[in-house]
């Protein structure tokens, strides 16, 4: 519509012009062309004074018309220059309105770290790294959940001031559970801890999304710039749940050190520093375990088939040896987890190919593209890429214990692994624990 209205306005003032120096032409030309051919020479002096009388009127005649015929032309100028002036405005506001719109960019999102704390002094350790590392402290607020009500955590925590908010769960009573159950005590009340601690998050604080650390683990450079790079992801990929900053297999000497920015789908979860959004949190707070939170992420019935996302290299290590597991896989793995200390601008790098359907392409060629081998031809086999063959939960196992890797399984699901696959790195070599070609689901009596 606006395109058509500026072909008229530019014919009308066309057509202006062309008129206005036609009527120039003929209004001047006319009469002198008579003039011309009337005239004869005249001798007499009479003669010579009415001839230029007569020219004198003639001109007075074609000024007023030509002063007439400007007025007219006037008004149409006039006409034209307010549709003109119609048709600008509008154009303008057209484009004043979507320089408006790209001017005004959506505001950066705001991820909380929710430190879950209880009665360990040594969360000032976690707190030094995250403050030392967070790049700001409006785009990442730090929220401090204590549970236990222990004094002297409480005053460390509370000596970071503005640095943080404190919240303090208010339910410090022990909670009734079968007496089989008597020693696991801690594990229902750090169930009810996480419970209380993300409501406040998701319900008191409104925030859409939040990455979740314990007081014991201690966070890489860069922890943030991981964790911003992969919330748009995990927002828009419905076959995702998390993102986690942890490797299960990540021991020092089981990582590729030149692929700090390489970043894998895993079908177990992680835990030990991970992204979730209040979306999921909405799925699964009315169902709430009573205890053992994290193997209750780990069933069928939560995971959904989802995955989530892990790096090559943990971007957390724990050094919390005592805790509620009584340092279960401590001593044996996770004091040997290597900290990220690479910085890795996430945020620059191109992740479409942790895309399910492009990842899931790409890892099929990978896996089974490897050579296979055996036990014995693996160990002295030369760097390059290589599988070895499982069938059972006890060949995992067996498999698993001889490479040196985490040989636990949680409803059928390896640590780390992903369809089926545990892939780690040793003596440059790529490994690949994997089942038969045309895996299809996992089977959750394997344990």
């Amino acid at each position: 519509m606006l395109c058509k209205r500026s072909s008229l306005i530019i014919f009308g003032a066309f057509i202006f012009v062309a008129w206005n120096v036609i009527l120039i032409f003929v209004l001047s030309g006319r009469p002198f062309s008579q003039h011309a051919s009337q005239a004869e020479p005249d001798n007499t002096g009479e003669g010579e004074g009415g001839q230029v009388g007569s020219i004198l009127n003639e001109v007075m005649r074609v000024a007023d018309a030509f002063e007439a015929e400007l007025k007219s032309q006037k008004k149409i100028l006039l006409q034209i220059k307010s549709q003109r002036s119609l048709w600008e405005d509008g154009k303008e506001g057209e484009i004043d309105v979507q320089q408006k719109s790209d001017a005004v960019p959506s505001p950066p999102v705001v991820i909380p770290v929710l430190v879950i704390a209880c009665n360990r002094v040594t969360v000032k350790r976690c707190l030094d790294k995250l403050i030392e590392h967070r790049p700001s402290a409006e785009l990442h607020p730090i929220i401090v959940s204590q549970d236990c009500g222990h004094e002297e955590t409480a005053n460390v925590i509370a000596s970071y001031g503005s640095h943080l908010t404190h919240l303090k769960q208010p339910d410090l009573s022990d909670i009734g559970i079968p007496p089989q159950h008597k020693k696991f005590q801690g594990y229902y009340k750090i169930s009810r801890h996480y419970r209380w601690a993300l409501n406040q998050v998701f319900n008191k604080f409104a925030y859409t999304s939040v990455v979740i650390v314990e007081d014991d683990l201690e966070v890489a450079p860069d922890f943030f710039e991981y964790f911003r790079a992969l919330h748009p992801l995990l927002k828009s990929d419905p076959t995702l749940w998390c993102v986690s900053a942890w490797n299960d297999n990540g021991r020092d000497g089981y990582v590729d050190p030149g692929k700090a920015s390489m970043l894998y789908r895993t079908d177990f979860f992680p835990g030990l520093g991970w992204m979730l959004t209040k979306d999921l949190w909405t799925e699964l707070e009315p169902k709430w375990p009573a205890s053992f939170w994290d193997d209750w992420m780990r069933h069928p019935d939560q995971r959904k088939d989802r995955s989530c996302i892990r790096p090559e290299i943990s971007r957390t290590l724990t050094f919390g040896r005592k805790g509620v597991s009584l340092g279960q896989f401590y001593d044996k793995y996770l004091r040997f987890i290597k900290l990220n200390a690479e910085f890795v601008p996430f945020t620059t790098l191109d992740l479409s190919y942790l895309d399910k359907k492009t990842y899931d392409e790409s890892f099929e060629k990978e896996v089974y593209g490897a050579q296979i081998v055996t036990m014995e031809e693996l160990q002295s086999s030369k760097p390059g890429k290589f599988r070895v063959q499982y069938s059972s939960p006890g060949s995992f196992k067996t498999l698993a214990r001889n490479l040196g890797v985490m040989e636990d399984l949680k409803s059928g699901v390896p640590r780390a692994g992903y369809r089926g696959v545990v892939s780690f790195f040793s003596r440059g070599r790529r490994i690949y624990i994997a089942p038969p070609a045309g895996w299809s689901q996992y089977d959750p009596s394997w344990s």
